[in-house]
């Protein structure tokens, strides 16, 4: 019997977004270790061909027109000469819609993960963006529209996708992410020595508040700041650990005003093992943000163990359900007060901090990438039947 080939069309690596390289990697491996019998997949991703940087760290202009052109050139192209190879294609991350204009649309499954990458067409708050960009954005947007399925990673992301009228609700689905292996909250001798020299040696008095992720607008990062900064009022010792890369200028400008240079560590995205060393090692996981997809954090630090303070968000509810605590978004105010509060409750009241920390654990396990991979499978299966 001739098994279906499925082709897991990923992001260009050289792009550096964690999570969709996550998606692509857990997807295709769990087809292979749990589907093998039923599917035969392929990883798709190609290196991205250098023509105006030879090397680069994934910023700058000349970057990014390279990025343009392995976009909507080299990679449909790439694609193009191969889709005689398979019988099903999965687009993993829905900023590359426009690869669909060179698959068969009928044989092609895309995964939105949010909204952000059509926001400017679609929402008149955010229509500053030049017509070269919102022409490119239409085109993506264009391909995905074509597409035979779309998953989403949660009921609000589908529902904002329906709000705004860009995919019937009969061809789209809603399969959430799944949390890593690597996120748990029994130590890891390894990993955690490969984080000490990053945080330095472990204190029963140091109080760090974790932040992931990038530094885009919709992060709020300069909320999360003042949030620190009101914390440290209270309480001296605490810090701000922040995963993800380099901050902006204009948020380098609120440290200095804030007086907070001293008090926050800046890492790299960082190998998984050691940011779950990081997670167990925080006091709290904050996210801010004012929109969200799934917030893969949440799952994370819930799974290791950390309390989570997230914004009062639809779909961050819905991930991180009655384990987490939200607050509205921008309320510096009702933020810091949560966070003290749940602070003292950690050093005061170990029990319902046991309480807590427990079910965080039970909420993220109802995220797994095996149930995710067999989920996609049925729907891969519903597609080729069709």
């Amino acid at each position: 019997m001739t098994l279906p080939r499925v082709a897991v069309i990923c992001d260009f690596l050289e792009e550096k977004w964690p999570s969709m390289d996550l998606v692509g990697e857990m997807l295709f491996t769990h087809l292979q270790a749990d589907h093998s019998e039923f599917i035969a997949a392929t990883r798709i991703c190609p290196s991205m061909r250098r023509r105006l940087t030879l090397i680069g760290n994934g910023a700058g202009s000349l970057f990014n027109a390279d990025r343009f052109l392995n976009r909507f050139w080299d990679y449909p192209q790439w694609l193009r000469r191969r889709k005689a190879e398979f019988d099903l294609f999965h687009i993993v991350d829905h900023s590359y819609g426009q690869l669909v204009h060179r698959l068969p649309a009928s044989r092609t499954v895309v995964t939105c993960h949010d909204l952000d990458a059509f926001r400017c067409i679609v929402d008149s708050r955010h229509n500053s963006r030049s017509r070269l960009f919102k022409a490119m954005t239409r085109h993506v947007l264009s391909g995905f529209c074509k597409a035979a399925r779309v998953t989403c990673d949660s009921d609000a992301t589908r529902d904002e996708l329906l709000a705004h009228g860009l995919f019937p609700p009969g061809r789209m689905v809603v399969i959430p992410n799944g949390v890593h292996p690597d996120f748990g909250p029994d130590p890891d001798p390894l990993a955690d020595a490969e984080a000490a020299p990053l945080l330095g040696p472990a204190s029963t008095n140091a109080i760090d508040i974790l932040h992931v992720g990038s530094t885009i607008p919709r992060k709020r990062i300069d909320v999360l700041l003042r949030i620190v900064a009101e914390v440290r009022k209270e309480f001296k010792e605490a810090r701000l650990i922040r995963v993800g890369g380099d901050f902006t200028a204009a948020q380098q400008g609120l440290i200095r005003r804030l007086e907070l240079a001293e008090s926050v560590i800046v890492l790299p995205f960082l190998q998984r093992s050691v940011l779950a060393a990081i997670y167990r090692r925080a006091a709290l996981l904050l996210l801010p943000s004012e929109s969200e997809g799934f917030g893969l954090p949440v799952v994370e630090a819930m799974a290791c163990g950390t309390p989570v303070v997230a914004s009062d968000l639809p779909v961050l509810r819905e991930v991180g359900g009655k384990a987490a605590a939200y607050c509205p978004v921008a309320d510096v105010p009702s933020w810091s007060a949560s966070c003290v509060e749940l602070l003292y409750e950690k050093h005061e009241q170990p029990d319902r901090w046991s309480v807590r920390r427990t079910a965080g654990i039970a909420q993220a396990a109802k995220y797994s990438w095996a149930e995710y991979t067999k989920r996609m499978v049925a729907l891969y299966q519903e597609v080729l039947e069709s």
